[in-house]
């Protein structure tokens, strides 16, 4: 049922996803010393005191919003379980590849730059904290098939 908390852990993901579009991937990079910011849509340069997009990531931003809504539709899926675990791994699968993407997509454009541990932000964690709810979910999901199974024995 959309009621249950595997439901709860599925937004979660999905909201750490969506979360991508506020908080950089990393920060405080200078490339032609100019201040460099990476959000999941683009590359963000510091211009007279603004942040202005001087590099777009449109196929990242896509892929972005079908991985965040791909745990909303999951949910919708409450009564074939076996197909709810199956597409959750393969989110899972699709959550590490995108994490990878972008890391070599900053890393690619941000050459010659060394990075610290300051330079990276909280987006570049948003994908493994959205693993964690899936996996979570999964857990809840196989829980509730058991249930149900022993329910059904019963009868």
């Amino acid at each position: 049922m959309i009621q249950r908390i595997q439901s709860i852990y599925l937004l979660l993901a999905a909201l750490a996803v969506f979360a991508l579009f506020f908080f950089p991937l990393a920060h405080h990079l200078y490339i032609g010393n100019t201040e460099t910011t990476f959000k999941v849509d683009g590359q963000y340069q510091e211009m007279g005191g603004q942040l202005v997009r001087t590099v777009s990531f449109l196929p990242m931003t896509i892929v972005c919003v079908l991985l965040g809504l791909l745990p909303i539709i999951i949910i919708f899926r409450y009564k074939e379980r076996s197909q709810q675990v199956a597409l959750s791994y393969g989110l899972i699968l699709a959550l590490m590849g995108f994490s990878f993407w972008m890391t070599q997509t900053v890393k690619q454009l941000a050459q010659g730059v060394i990075f610290d541990m300051n330079n990276y932000s909280f987006g570049i964690l948003m994908p493994s904290i959205s693993i964690v709810f899936v996996l979570l979910a999964i857990r809840n999901i196989r829980n509730d098939d058991k249930l149900v199974k022993s329910a059904d024995r019963l009868r």
